[in-house]
């Protein structure tokens, strides 16, 4: 007996031994996370903790085509209105309770009360269908063109699925439990709100056998655990990547890059899919609230200047002028004839036609988000030049998301323009893009109402071909530029920065995963 547990005790000792140790991935990401509900909150870094723990039916590749994920098939029927899908096998929560059927019609059903597109999906649908306990229907009363692009959409708001339980759950109100049954796991108890998230493993998951591409394929995790550190100062993520601290900063300071590769120890990455800034105007409060004053600010914007001064690297940024990025299939410059080239002589004459009174613009600064805190002090010297009075009024991001919700008149805390940015795969069509949802008091902060632009969304909606959609996006965009929704003011892209160890994907996916990601 006592040989038996001396050998037993060897065995234990040499499994020990040889075992791997455990591969721990550290990274700094954009932010901190504020919120940890996807469906809920519209923060990218929200968005990006979603991708870690649950997975999606559909997603896009790296050609922006939309691919099975958890589905393994589906079916149309003849008139368009009966769409049939399947889960492939293999699919568990991270509890060990299968998905089914259900899970994902309660998931849908959530997510389509927060997001525009599921919003205009939802007034198309007649019922879903359970069909059994992995195949569903969707049933519509009239026909849904981009059902596959809403059902794919890569985005905020992207349609995750969670366990029923959760997904009934009110959408305006935030989820307290977090099981997906995607590739990792989130580690509630380790998190530190202010300092770090942790997720592991998901030693169950099955991945598609496809390869990766973009955020469809095969999600392949190749270490034990990620830990997103967070650390608020430029320098210090940067001293801190430098001395072997960190392994990755998910976006570098343009003003580093300089440091970074000359580093033989750092890899740099640009971002596969561009971003582009953004200036948002309240038609709610003088002087926005005239169309012809809106038309003035897109003729005195420059996207140049806004670019040169955000990011500064002609490497990373260029001057775009159509609404839905220049990369995309329904890229196009129609509508865009003389703006944002900072014609200021143009812009004048249509504040005089306006009866412009200098009522002051004021715009709130996000001084913590470097990418982004240089567009108001760029737009206040363009608008000033055209005639504009403007104000530029500092604060920190939350201060300013808190700010953008008020309607009422600067004097009682609110607002006349801000400028943003916004990520290729939120503004591929007229319908993802939420700056031109015109629907008045239920659109996003700026409150366009226009009912013309409306019909236009509908419209596409109902486009079933390419060329249809190409043709109804042209129009959408011409008279969204008429109007000013928004003003395009040009495209830029992401740095990551890694050290020299970690390999990555050899094309990055568009929004920052950690599936295909290793240490050696």
């Amino acid at each position: 007996m006592r040989r038996l547990v001396v050998s037993l005790a060897a065995l234990a000792t040499l499994a020990v031994a040889s075992a791997a140790p455990a591969q721990t991935l550290k990274v700094v990401m954009h932010s901190d996370v504020k919120a940890l509900d996807p469906i809920w909150s519209g923060a990218y870094i929200t968005r990006n903790h979603g991708y870690m723990l649950y997975d999606t039916l559909f997603a896009i590749d790296e050609n922006l085509k939309i691919q099975p994920q958890m589905v393994d098939s589906w079916t149309t029927s003849d008139d368009g209105l009966t769409w049939t899908f399947k889960l492939r096998d293999g699919l568990e929560w991270h509890d060990g309770t299968p998905v089914t059927a259900e899970d994902c019609v309660a998931s849908l059903k959530r997510w389509s009360a927060r997001d525009a597109m599921g919003q205009k999906l939802a007034l198309s649908l007649q019922e879903y269908k359970i069909v059994d306990p992995k195949t569903f229907q969707i049933v519509l009363k009239e026909k849904f063109g981009p059902l596959m692009e809403a059902l794919g959409k890569p985005s905020v708001v992207v349609p995750f699925m969670m366990p029923k339980k959760m997904a009934e759950v009110d959408a305006f109100k935030q989820i307290d439990d977090y099981i997906g049954s995607g590739p990792f796991i989130f580690k509630k108890d380790e998190w530190k709100p202010g300092e770090k998230l942790v997720y592991v493993k998901n030693p169950k998951y099955k991945p598609r056998s496809e390869p990766m591409s973009g955020l469809a394929g095969g999600k392949v995790v190749n270490v034990d655990r990620v830990e997103w550190v967070w650390i608020p100062d430029a320098e210090t993520q940067l001293n801190a990547l430098l001395n072997g601290e960190i392994d990755m900063i998910e976006s570098v300071s343009y003003d580093h890059l300089g440091i970074l590769e000359k580093d033989k120890n750092i890899r740099l990455i640009r971002g596969k899919a561009s971003n582009q800034y953004v200036f948002r105007v309240n038609w709610l409060q003088p002087p926005f609230n005239n169309p012809k004053v809106r038309q003035a600010a897109s003729y005195a914007l420059n996207q140049e200047e806004f670019l040169q001064a955000g990011i500064g690297d002609k490497r990373y940024y260029r001057v775009c002028k159509a609404m839905f990025t220049c990369d995309s299939p329904l890229a196009s410059t129609v509508g865009m004839d003389g703006l944002i080239e900072g014609n200021a002589a143009k812009a004048r004459e249509l504040l005089k036609e306006a009866g412009y009174d200098g009522t002051v613009v004021v715009m709130p600064q996000p001084t913590d988000l470097g990418v982004i805190k240089q567009i108001a002090p760029v737009a206040k010297a363009q608008l000033e030049k055209a005639g504009f009075k403007v104000e530029v009024q500092p604060m920190d991001w939350q201060s300013m998301v808190a700010r953008l919700a008020k309607k009422g008149p600067p004097s009682e805390g609110g607002w006349n323009a801000f400028g943003t940015s916004w990520v290729q795969l939120d503004i591929l069509d007229p319908l993802m893009t939420p700056f031109l949802a015109a629907t008045c008091d239920k659109a996003r902060s700026g409150w366009p109402c226009d009912e013309a632009l409306e019909k236009l969304r509908d419209k596409f909606v109902k486009a079933t071909t390419d060329a249809e959609k190409k043709s109804v996006a042209e129009e959408v965009q011409r008279h969204a530029m008429q109007v000013v929704t928004h003003v395009p003011l040009g495209e830029w892209y992401g740095v990551q920065a890694v050290r020299a160890n970690i390999v990555t994907r050899p094309v990055p996916a568009p929004i920052t995963t950690f599936w295909g990601i290793g240490k050696k």
